[in-house]
Order: C-alpha cells, then sequence, then structure tokens
C-alpha cells in the first residue's frame, strides 16, 4: 500500500518530467503558479496520475487543491478509498 509521502515523492517525480527549466520541486509547490503549466497540462497530469496510481480522481476533490503536499493528500486518501 502506498504511503503518503511515496505518493508525494511520485507525483513530485512525474510533475519534474512536465515542468521546463530548474525548478526545484518540493511539497510546498503550487502545481500552477509555481511551475507555469496551464490548465490542459494540468488536467493531462491528472490523467496521467489516475493511470500511474489506479484510481479515478473526481474533479470536485481537487478543484481547490493548490499545492503538491494537498494533491498527495488527495491521491492518497482516494487509493484508500479503493483499496
Amino acid at each position: 500500500m502506498a504511503t503518503l509521502d511515496s505518493v508525494e515523492d511520485d507525483i513530485i517525480r512525474l510533475l519534474s518530467e512536465k515542468v521546463e527549466g530548474d525548478l526545484k520541486l518540493s511539497a510546498d509547490t503550487n502545481i500552477v503558479s509555481d511551475t507555469g503549466l496551464d490548465s490542459v497540462s494540468v488536467m493531462d497530469f491528472v490523467f496521467e496520475l489516475e493511470d500511474e496510481f489506479g484510481i479515478t480522481v473526481p474533479l470536485d476533490r481537487i478543484s481547490d487543491v493548490k499545492t503538491v503536499r494537498q494533491l498527495a493528500a488527495t491521491i492518497h486518501g482516494l487509493i484508500l478509498e479503493n483499496a
């Protein structure tokens, strides 16, 4: 079973593949304002996370998510719900 820390690490790894430049990603990274990703890129990233973790991410569960840490907590919760 994935831990919150491992989910966070996986999100950072996957996000780093999408971000150009030398941005140092962390749990406090704002997924939109810090990375420069547009809304389409963010949705593509969410679809990638769904595939990576074998879950479906309802949009209402991530609409207020801003940081990697918040996203990891949401994804981890969905993993636990589907276990």
